[in-house]
């Protein structure tokens, strides 16, 4: 190959890198949900002003919990497969805030295990309803 290719080859193969592979910054895990009553939470206790006007929230399990390090953190939110076809809403995505701790909850989530329990408000936004769990993509 002549020295004048050589550059143009590697800009090119560069380029292709580039725009055909995109990096993640987002984690995958699962979202269970939780119904009523939410109050008293591990992280705010019986502090109503601790919910969005919207319902969007969570409680944060063992993977994202942090020793009391998440309460407060938001999250984007986004269903991306489940067990049954056609549960998800792929074209939705939350912004969530952790109020709560999943072990601990007054309610217990509809799925032991999960990353993040969301209220039943949140998941109804992302997926089916009647669905015990999903798999989500999130990022703080």
């Amino acid at each position: 190959m002549t020295k004048l290719l050589q550059p143009l080859v590697f800009f090119m193969i560069i380029f292709l890198q580039t725009t055909l592979f995109h990096l993640s910054y987002a984690d995958v895990g699962t979202a269970a949900h939780y119904s009523p009553p939410y109050i008293p939470t591990a992280c705010f206790g019986n502090d109503v002003s601790q919910f969005p006007t919207s319902n969007l929230f969570a409680a944060a399990g063992d993977g994202i919990w942090d020793n009391g390090a998440s309460c407060g953190r938001q999250y984007l939110v986004r269903c991306i497969s489940a067990a049954t076809p056609g549960t998800c809403n792929p074209s939705q995505t939350i912004q969530i805030k952790i109020v709560d701790r999943a072990d601990t909850s007054v309610s217990r989530p509809s799925r032991k295990g999960a990353t993040i329990v969301l209220s039943t408000t949140a998941f109804g936004a992302i997926a089916n309803p009647s669905a015990a769990s999903v798999n989500i993509e999130f990022q703080q």
